[in-house]
């Protein structure tokens, strides 16, 4: 077992007798999708938490943190009735919160996220050395990258924020906090750059959708127009009495901004933000619309549909990956990846023809009537009208997009088969128009 797996809290006594009972006795029971741990609960708060408990979330463990799912609306106990693999209750209450990101504009609270403050004059060179991306270019600008081991597979995927020459802003999944901060504290051995956990210090809030725009320039004497504040761009604004660091970024596919507050002060932004958020409609999404929407994206997500035994080839993240630069840790096997010809192995985004089912993790892919592969992780495409996944296909063939659309794909959800297409390119806005807008 990893050790940075685990949260220092985890080592409490109390920690430990409620939950690793509950989890032993998970092993041999159904482990139903909408199922949360019930033990060890309201160990992690974010400054919003009565707010989102007043607005009828249902909550649910987010490696320790209460994390809004979805929300019900008033006068209806947040809480799941029964488990299953069907519909439930909230699923018109789920697909509000989805819509109303792609055609509106929603607040998502993401404090949970693991976020660290790299300081130092050596902070921008050791973290390029990490990164198989560039993220020591220019100032107050976001970058999308992963971290490799020395063979060329993941060991984070996550977004380095160069903030000035001596000051880096690095944001990752809860799931791998500390994986991630014991990963630059080993990297950087003995050179001039600091790790410093911020993430009790900074509540996060994203507002997304093609109406965030309107709401946040409401809000703010900064110029957000798409010429002033472009889509990857990071700087501190105004709202109200509080400085808030603003990136322009989105795992949602839409326009959107992520904000960075002072523990202190999220309150006050929250406030500003709903009084502001009401004349354009503004909804409050849970982390169920956060699957939905970046699934139909084909957005990857460390440690459910990619990790540490992935090529970040296979995985589709080439893109992400700058072989220009002289060297970065991971880049012979990427290189050597790359030289030994097309792949045969690789991450593709399926499409459920038929409304009806749902896709959860692990069903069997078909193509002409082989399995070649599974679901590594799913949800539903409220836009795009059918149950949507990720899945890992391997096969003794390259495959391209020709190799997809030459085949009949087929997808196993409780021993029926189900039509469904295939494609590495995203099926929801391929070019990214929208998230540059």
């Amino acid at each position: 077992m990893h050790i940075d797996r685990l949260h220092t809290y985890q080592s409490n006594p109390e920690y430990r007798r409620t939950r690793t009972v509950e989890s032993l006795g998970m092993v041999y029971q159904c482990h139903y999708p909408t199922r949360s741990m019930l033990t060890a609960r309201g160990a992690k708060r974010s400054p919003f938490h009565d707010r989102l408990v007043e607005r009828n979330a249902f909550f649910r463990d987010v490696s320790g943190w209460e994390g809004a799912d979805w929300y019900l609306p008033p006068g209806e106990p947040p809480y799941v009735e029964t488990l299953s693999w069907q519909r439930q209750r909230w699923f018109p209450y789920w697909e509000a919160e989805h819509r109303a990101a792609r055609e509106g504009v929603i607040l998502m609270d993401m404090s949970f996220m693991s976020k660290f403050l790299v300081q130092g004059r050596d902070a921008g060179r050791l973290l390029d050395h990490i990164s198989a991306n560039s993220v020591n270019g220019a100032a107050n600008q976001i970058t999308y990258t992963q971290w490799l081991n020395v063979g060329g597979t993941l060991e984070a995927d996550l977004t380095v924020t160069k903030l000035d020459d001596e000051r880096f802003w690095v944001v990752a999944s809860d799931t791998v906090h500390r994986h991630v901060e014991t990963w630059m504290k080993r990297h950087f051995a003995d050179g001039h750059a600091f790790v410093t956990d911020v993430t009790s210090g900074y509540a996060q809030l994203n507002i997304q959708g093609p109406r965030s725009r309107e709401l946040m320039q409401s809000l703010t004497t900064a110029d957000l127009s798409n010429d002033a504040f472009p889509f990857r761009c990071a700087r501190e604004i105004d709202i109200g009495y509080a400085r808030v660091l603003c990136i322009r970024i989105t795992y949602l596919g839409e326009l959107g901004y992520e904000l960075y507050i002072p523990t202190e002060q999220a309150m006050h932004v929250y406030e500003r933000l709903v009084a502001a958020g009401a004349p354009v409609g503004m909804r409050h999404a849970g982390l169920k619309a956060l699957a939905s929407l970046r699934m139909e994206k084909a957005y990857r997500d460390y440690g459910h549909d990619i990790d540490n035994t992935d090529s970040v080839l296979e995985v589709g993240l080439g893109f992400a990956v700058d072989l220009k630069k002289p060297d970065f840790l991971g880049k012979a096997a990427v290189v050597a990846k790359k030289a030994a010809g097309p792949l045969t192995k690789r991450l593709v985004q399926i499409l459920v023809t038929d409304p009806a089912p749902l896709l959860f993790h692990a069903e069997p892919v078909h193509r002409d009537g082989k399995a070649l592969g599974y679901v590594r992780a799913a949800s539903y495409g409220h836009t795009l009208g059918g149950a949507v996944g990720l899945a890992m296909i391997e096969t003794a063939e390259p495959i391209t997009q020709a190799y997809l659309d030459a085949g009949r794909w087929e997808v196993d959800i409780a021993d029926q088969r189900y039509p469904v297409l295939a494609s590495l390119k995203p099926l929801y806005d391929p070019d990214n128009k929208r998230i540059k807008m």
